[in-house]
Parts: structure tokens; sequence; C-alpha cells
């Protein structure tokens, strides 16, 4: 189906991370005349997949999408498992860490499964995967390395790496040190033995037969074939191996691959093929600033972050400055939330303005159809301080200021905010209530305060929060938290608001005070001031 013309011509100027990557493909499509486009995701099954698995998928359907709009050439997605990979070591997060030590260095796909569901630890981990994705709803093909490797489908290129034996040893050894040079080898047999994957040199390669000979770990010489699963790659010439094969046009990767990057392209280029379009993001960091590892479990699993908030505010966190490093922890969900509606909000406005629409992070995590927003939203830091002061344990606790607030609004009509209480709330019980740290007014604040109940009460009690955030304003309006602006009008200083979280809120920072005032209900409001300044919030 052709795209819409205009949309087409804004996504050929757009300055969208995944339009820039995409227009690289389409001047690809134009030079090789492929008439399909394979995307190529990797993972390593090494342990549970983390966000940063979910983040490569979901980006790299970003810059597919964008790709669709600007191409009407067909693309497929293959999300590909390196689960024939020997475990290398056990990680940290396995029900049982010791019933894995005897399968060290065996294909993932060899190892019992630790968790007992599944054919092997590869095939559980693999089916994590699967599952995450298809929660998401992301298009794409599955593909085991096994599975290619014993069906015969990468038979062909082995054959042909082994023919082109020297010329990726050339490669590869400038790149090792002088021990691993003396038993470095592409190929690394599967042991007939052991059935564990043998790191050792090889004794002789003969192409013409297809073999190679090493030696097994009883001291015996073995020759085998190269194909049928016998053997499997190192990873880096698995990298270009895997790509000349399958025609891969585009894959990205993390920041601790770019170096090795030249190396992918050029044994892809020794095998015949044309290396793929790169996309480098930066690493995951946890809330130590540590890369956050699949074997050590640290950073947020996908479950985790579906806990506490939707999968669009997760979408929105990976569709972000992708090439920035960004810190993985539970703090960032708030924010992801809120500014996803935001974005979606937003996007209604930009009907006319293709251009904006494509800048908008609304249109590539969804694929181009954002919903319509939900009308009456409230954000999700509201909420946080709303089941705070509330002091709420159930989503109904919440609706009945909601409803007050704002009558036409119902769990059965607003399904969004409607779990977005129930996130708030869990958000609140294991994140925010443990830190909470109220402090009493100093005297002047008290008076400040009394100030401001006195003020709120002049209002009605269904007054609009731009005319409470007046009367907050207006109180706020004198010494000493008085400012000069750049106009030379008196405003109001950011540490008036600060005073406020603080002391009523038992925060450093908050909503915006006229909004939360309006949810919370004036007299509440009031009520928790008198609270506050006879000290019942710190107690």
């Amino acid at each position: 189906m052709t795209a819409d013309p205009v949309l087409r011509a804004a996504a050929e100027t757009s300055k969208a991370w995944p339009f820039e990557e995409a227009r690289k493909l389409v001047a690809r499509v134009k030079r090789t005349g492929k008439t399909e486009v394979l995307f190529e995701t990797g993972y390593g099954p090494s342990g549970l997949p983390h966000i940063g698995t979910f983040g490569e998928v979901a980006r790299t359907t970003m810059v597919r999408r964008a790709f669709e709009l600007l191409c009407d050439v067909p693309t497929r997605l293959l999300c590909f498992s390196d689960d024939m990979d020997g475990m290398r070591k056990i990680p940290e997060n396995v029900p049982d860490r010791s019933f894995l030590e005897p399968h060290l260095h065996r294909p993932l796909t060899s190892v019992p499964d630790p968790y007992g569901g599944y054919e092997s630890y590869g095939h559980h981990n693999n089916a994590m995967l699967r599952r995450f994705l298809d929660t998401f709803g992301f298009q794409y093909e599955f593909a085991s390395a096994t599975d290619y490797y014993k069906s015969g489908k990468f038979d062909a290129m082995l054959l042909k790496a082994l023919e082109k034996f020297d010329d990726i040893m050339a490669v590869m050894l400038p790149t090792l040190g002088e021990e691993r040079q003396a038993t470095y080898s592409p190929f690394l047999p599967i042991s007939p033995i052991s059935g564990r994957v043998l790191y050792v040199p090889m004794k002789d390669v003969n192409a013409k037969a297809g073999t190679i000979t090493f030696t097994d770990e009883d001291g015996t010489d073995v020759t085998t074939l190269v194909t049928g699963g016998r053997t499997k790659l190192q990873w880096k010439p698995d990298f270009g191996m895997r790509w000349a094969a399958l025609g891969v046009d585009f894959e990205m990767f993390g920041k601790d691959h770019q170096t090795n990057a030249p190396i992918y392209d050029r044994i892809c280029e020794i095998l015949g093929a044309e290396a793929p379009e790169h996309y480098v993001y930066e690493l995951f960091l946890d809330d130590k600033g540590q890369k956050i590892s699949k074997s050590k479990g640290n950073g947020l699993t996908i479950d985790e972050w579906l806990t506490y908030a939707d999968p669009n505010s997760l979408s929105l966190f990976m569709y972000n400055k992708p090439r920035e490093a960004k810190r993985l922890y539970f703090d960032v969900i708030p924010r992801a939330v809120d500014d996803y509606a935001a974005y979606l909000s937003a996007y209604q406005r930009q009907a006319e303005k293709p251009t904006d629409r494509l800048m908008n992070p609304a249109w590539h995590i969804h694929q181009g159809n954002p919903p319509a927003p939900e009308e009456g939203g409230i954000s999700f830091s509201l909420l946080l301080n709303l089941a705070a002061v509330a002091n709420a344990h159930e989503k109904s606790a919440l609706w009945g200021f909601i409803r007050r607030y704002s009558p036409e609004l119902s769990p059965e009509t607003h399904p969004r905010l409607d779990a977005l209480t129930g996130y708030a709330l869990r958000y609140f019980d294991d994140f925010v209530k443990p830190k909470k740290q109220y402090r009493l007014p100093t005297e002047d604040e008290a008076k400040v305060l009394f100030e401001l109940s006195a003020a709120l009460g002049t209002l009605p009690e269904h007054a609009s929060p731009d005319e409470i955030q007046q009367k907050v304003y207006d109180i706020g309006r004198r010494e000493p938290y008085t400012t000069t602006q750049k106009d030379g009008s008196v405003g109001v200083a950011q540490s008036w608001f600060n005073m406020l979280y603080q002391v009523l809120l038992g925060e450093e920072k908050g909503p915006r005070f006229g909004s939360f005032v309006a949810l919370y209900g004036i007299e509440n409001t009031r009520g928790l001031i008198a609270r506050a300044v006879k000290g019942e919030l710190v107690k």
C-alpha cells in the first residue's frame, strides 16, 4: 500500500532519528536493487531478557516503519538468538547455580533448564524473549542459531568461511594478544565427547573436504565436517557470516560493539556480501551507573517496568536520545509516563503539521497510528502525591477524589486513567513512601502557610486549577519568596514551591500545586496544612 504522499514528503526531510536511518536504507535499496529489506536484531540468551533487548527490537521497528513510509519495498524483521553459544559463566539470577555447573561451555540449547519447564536453558530464555516481545505486538520472525546451524541453513556460508579461512584469520589475528593468537581459530568445534564448545587451535583445515582437525578433550585428534551443527563460529566472525548468509540490511547494536563493527563488516565482505547499515546506541546503566547485564540481572526487567507503568511509557524511554547513556532504573518511570501522555496529546494538535507529527515520539511508538488520548487526563505524578496525602491503598480511594474533581470521569470511560491509578499505588508503596521525609515548617513558614490556607478558603470548593494556582502565586509573591523577572515584573521563587513540597508532601519536588489542590480538594488541602503546621505529618 502506497504511503500518503504528504507524509512521505515530510519524512524525506524529517530530523527524527528513525527517518535519518531509514533514508540510508532507501539509498541502499536504490544502489543494490534489492526487492526486500531485512532488519535483524541479535540476542544472547545467556540470561533472562532485559529491557535493553526489548529496546533493540523497539528501536529497530521504529526504523523499519520509518523506512516503510519512505519506500514501498517490503521488509522483514528477524530476531536472531545466539543460543548455540557455550555457557561461559553461570548467571547470578538462576534458581540453583550449582545445577548448571556441570554444563559449563555446552551450547545453551544443550544445557538443562534450571526452571524445569523447557527443553533447555536456551529454549527457556528464547521463550521468555518471545513472550516479552509478543506483549508489545512486534511483527517479527524468530530465529535460533542452533536451528540454523543444525538444519544446514548456514552450511554454504560455513564452507565459504573455511575456504576464506586465511583471509578471516588475517582480519582477526591483529586484534588479539600474542598468547591468544597462538591458539585462535574462527571455527569452534563441538566436542563429540563432552558436547562442549571448544576453544582450540586447528591442526588442519581442509577447505576442499569441508573439514577441520583438532585435538579433543581426551587428547585424540578429531577430523569433522564444519557443517550440520558440528561447529560454530567465534562471535565476531559469526556476526559477519550471519549478515552474509541472510542478506541483512540493517542491524543496530550497543556501543560495546562499536570497535568491532569494522571486523564484522570486513568478514561479511570477505564472504561476498555487502555489510548492513549500522546504528550504534549508548548503553543502559543501572542505579549505580553500571552497565546493565543479563547475567548480573541488574537494572530493570520488562516485567518490573510493566508492574509500575504502561508499555507505551517504556517505548518512549527507548525512543528518546538513543545515543545518550541513560539510567534504566525505577526512578525514570514517572517522567516517562507523563511525557508519553503529553506527546500523545500534542499529536492531536499537530493534525495540520505533518512534519511536527513525524517528530513526535507518539508516531514512532504507535507505528504511525497513535490513538486518541483520554480527555481529562490526570498526571502520574499527581496521582502519586494524591496516594500519599490520601493514605490510599485501593484504586477506589483514588477514584473517590477523581470523581469529586471531575464527575464525568470513571474507570469505564477512562481505562488508561484507571490503569494509572493502579500503577501509581504500587509505585508509591514501593518507591515513594519509603523515601518520604516531611519537615516541620519554620515559624515564618507556618505563618505564610496559614495565609495560604485562608486564601484558599475564599475560593469555591470546585475552583479550577488555574484559579487555585493564582492564589498560590499571590501568597508566594512576597518576601522571602519574591523574584524579579527579566521584564522587571515580580515573580515567585522556586523556593516557595520547594517549601510547599517539603512540608506538605514530604518531597523535594512535586506537581503543579494548583492541580494537586483541585484534585485533593480545597478543604482537604487546608486540613493538610493544619496537620503540617502541628507537626502531625512528621510524626
